[in-house]
């Protein structure tokens, strides 16, 4: 059975930073692309950040030079640091495996639960 769990989330001031991190299992790990994604109340979930099985990495807009995944094959986890938070990334943030199809991440198993992340002051 496959399970993706995410954690790490919390509530933090503007200009702060938080580690997500999402741990697989049920899956071979390795060969997986990974991706975070949020979604906002009222707004339609975003791809923030993906990362392919052999570690290259793209990121939304909104986030680059900000945001940073990672991924640790043999703790079978893909992480997502996220500094100079800013009250716009108040969302859930979900992780989902996938694949790329023309550079583009395309996510292909079921969604968890999200951990929840606020930014506020």
């Amino acid at each position: 059975q496959v399970q993706l769990v995410e954690s790490g989330g919390g509530l933090v001031q503007p200009g702060g930073s938080l580690r997500l991190s999402c741990a697989a299992s049920g899956i071979i790990f390795s060969i997986n692309a990974m991706g975070w994604y949020r979604q906002a109340p009222g707004k339609q979930r975003e791809l923030v950040a993906s990362i392919s099985s052999g570690g290259n990495t793209n990121y939304g807009d909104s986030v680059k030079g900000r945001f940073t995944i990672s991924r640790d094959n043999a703790k079978n986890t893909v992480y997502l640091q996220m500094n100079s938070l800013k009250p716009e990334d108040t969302a859930v943030y979900y992780c989902n495996r996938g694949y790329f199809r023309n550079s583009v991440f395309v996510p292909t198993g079921s969604w968890g639960q999200g951990t929840q992340v606020t930014v506020s002051s």
